[in-house]
């Protein structure tokens, strides 16, 4: 099986940047426009996508992100849709890694092996289970390495010392560090904090390193990019998709490529 997240994440290191992470929910605003969506994450220059799982109780999620859930739920999106939308992701975008977000109800529903073989067969590279602690591991964390899919583990503000080596122990592909003690969406994290803090999660693995929850402008993103690995944006691509229903992509696009063009400019000025 082809890495793709690590293939990224080096090329992106090499170009001297940080990977652009972004996140949409699938099935939002409806099965049939979230193919559109992706393609359009993808021509922005997102190098990472994160897709939502929707769920009726998403209680790491801002109001952003629960009516997204609520549109996709709303139109009648299915588990076996989404495995769909990531399969025919895959054969349009070979190179590009996939990771599904969301929670236990939903990826355990027909049980961790079902649910990693699915993943494995629809070319998904990654899952972050919002609400399986480390301490639960054998809940998921079996069935996915066995199917070659890497459990990507959440680091917040209040993990300590004493916690990190249980939430490092088992993951892979990359550490996704939530800036802020709360929920996504526009609340956001003071710049030393998270210079801080992706510090000390740098010191304690050789894993990449990536920074979400209310990143929402160019700027912002910029910001972090200096410091961390990866720089995840989420709530104001889904407002987007909010404002503008099955008509979004375009507009997806062009957010999505300020964003990129932001991460870009450290490279320019090491290269200049």
């Amino acid at each position: 099986m082809t890495d793709r997240l690590s293939t990224r994440f080096s090329a992106c290191k090499a170009q001297g940047r940080a990977a652009l992470i972004t996140f949409v929910t699938a099935g939002d605003p409806d099965v049939a426009s979230t193919g559109a969506i992706l393609d359009a994450l993808v021509a922005g220059g997102a190098d990472i996508i994160e897709l939502g799982m929707p769920f009726t109780d998403p209680m790491a999620d801002g109001p952003a992100i629960e009516l997204a859930n609520l549109r996709s739920l709303g139109s009648g999106t299915k588990t076996k849709d989404i495995l769909a939308i990531a399969a025919d992701f895959r054969t349009r975008h070979p190179e590009t890694p996939l990771v599904l977000m969301g929670y236990a109800n939903t990826m355990l529903a027909r049980g961790s092996d079902w649910f990693a073989d699915q993943c494995r067969t629809a070319g998904v590279d990654g899952v972050i289970c919002v609400d399986i602690p480390p301490e639960e591991d054998a809940e998921i964390g079996p069935a996915l390495r066995a199917a070659g899919v890497h459990l990507v583990r959440l680091a917040t503000p209040t993990t300590d010392a004493a916690r990190l080596p249980a939430v490092l122990n088992g993951a892979s592909g990359f550490l996704y560090h939530v800036s802020v003690a709360g929920i996504t969406g526009k609340q956001q994290a003071a710049q030393v904090a998270v210079e801080q803090a992706v510090a000390k999660l740098k010191a304690a693995t050789d894993l990449p390193v990536a920074v979400g929850f209310g990143v929402r402008t160019p700027d912002q993103a910029a910001a972090i990019g200096r410091v961390a690995d990866g720089v995840v944006v989420g709530s104001a691509i889904v407002d987007i998709i909010g404002s503008h229903g099955a008509h979004a992509a375009p507009f997806v696009e062009e957010f999505v490529g300020s964003l990129s063009a932001a991460l870009l400019t450290p490279h320019r000025e090491t290269a200049a």
